[in-house]
């Protein structure tokens, strides 16, 4: 019988270290999580005032409707090099940055709405 009682006693505080152990590893699951969150945002704003000041910096392409009338000629030396000019990469720049930016928005709304 004494051994049993022994036995008993041990399960049982073996199962409260267990659910103790349990209770530490989801507290710091948690805090990992708000840290994430908190790294995701701050990301986020990075990226939102980059593409601000991007599209603020390009220039208007379009010429209008008197470029469609008069039919300009598109086939030209910098219109076949015109992704290695300094508009061509921030073009580049603010696509990236834009399915960056759409990306962040899914999982941050994902991530907060559970």
């Amino acid at each position: 019988m004494k051994t049993k009682r022994k036995i008993g006693k041990k399960l049982k505080f073996g199962t409260t270290k267990i659910v103790m152990n349990f209770q530490l590893e989801k507290e710091r699951n948690e805090i990992n999580m708000e840290i994430a969150k908190w790294i995701l945002v701050v990301i986020y704003f990075i990226v939102a005032l980059a593409l601000i000041i991007l599209a603020l910096l390009q220039s208007k392409e379009d010429s209008g409707l008197s470029s469609t009338i008069t039919g300009s000629s598109t086939n030209n030396f910098f219109e076949k090099n015109k992704s290695r000019t300094k508009e061509g990469k921030q073009k580049r720049w603010t696509v990236i940055l834009s399915i960056i930016f759409a990306i962040l928005t899914i999982v941050l709304g994902i991530i907060y709405m559970a």
